[in-house]
């Protein structure tokens, strides 16, 4: 299945890494997070490795998630706590839960993993299918610089050493607003492949797919610590409402 394709293709190549140092710290989305909950039912999609739904449920917030790789929500189980959230094995786009949630998140830029358009719009829909009345859904995910795609392809070395080198290459097809990134690794016991796709939108364009499943834009920052959201900003979380 290609990797445009595939909901748990992320999960399975990252799983093992995925709470490796070096990652965002979770701790300003969590409490962004609960301070919107208003102590209602919440719901992550994506939900990975627990890495914010443990410490939001430790904090009394009742959280499921939805989560497309097995090899992921085993990680979560084996944390403290993590017997105790409730996860559905799913594709998000497709968010196969009942609800009603007061709030649903998908946070960390997952959004655009969904590598086709439509099922960007599914997920959307879906949403605004299981939240209640006045409720909310959160999006984090940065904010499209074209200066990093000035050209259809880039090479980058990324390690190299006396057994091994590491090489990644990107491709963008920017009608489309996707790329496919390839990490290759050559070493002693041949090629190694692992590519990574994502569809991308500016802001302006999420609020689009939000309006068409009948949700509002009714805040946007510039980070999880509600800086002011403007021109120069890299990222953003938007608070939509059903």
């Amino acid at each position: 299945m290609s990797v445009f394709d595939d909901p748990g293709h992320f999960g399975r190549m990252w799983a093992d890494r995925y709470d490796s140092p070096g990652n965002p710290d979770p701790a300003p989305a969590v409490d962004f997070l609960a301070g919107r909950a208003d102590g209602g039912r919440v719901l992550e999609l994506a939900i990975g490795t627990g890495r914010v739904a443990l410490p939001l449920a430790a904090r009394g917030v009742p959280v499921d998630g939805v989560e497309a790789s097995p090899e992921m929500v085993a990680k979560l189980r084996a944390k403290p706590g993590g017997d105790s959230v409730p996860v559905t094995v799913g594709d998000l786009a497709d968010v196969p839960v009942t609800g009603p949630y007061q709030l649903v998140y998908l946070v960390f830029n997952t959004l655009f993993n969904l590598v086709r358009a439509q099922r960007q719009q599914d997920c959307f829909r879906n949403v605004a299918r299981v939240l209640a009345p006045g409720g909310e859904f959160v999006v984090e995910a940065f904010v499209p610089d074209p200066a990093n795609f000035d050209r259809d392809e880039q090479v980058q070395m990324r390690a190299v050493t006396e057994d091994s080198a590491t090489i990644r290459l990107h491709q963008y097809d920017r009608a489309a607003q996707t790329f496919i990134r390839q990490t290759i690794t050559f070493d002693r016991d041949g090629v190694h492949l692992e590519p990574f796709a994502m569809h991308y939108r500016w802001p302006e364009q999420i609020d689009e797919l939000a309006e068409q499943a009948g949700l509002r834009l009714v805040a946007r920052y510039a980070d999880w610590h509600r800086h002011p959201f403007g021109d120069d900003s890299r990222s953003h979380v938007s608070v939509y409402r059903r």
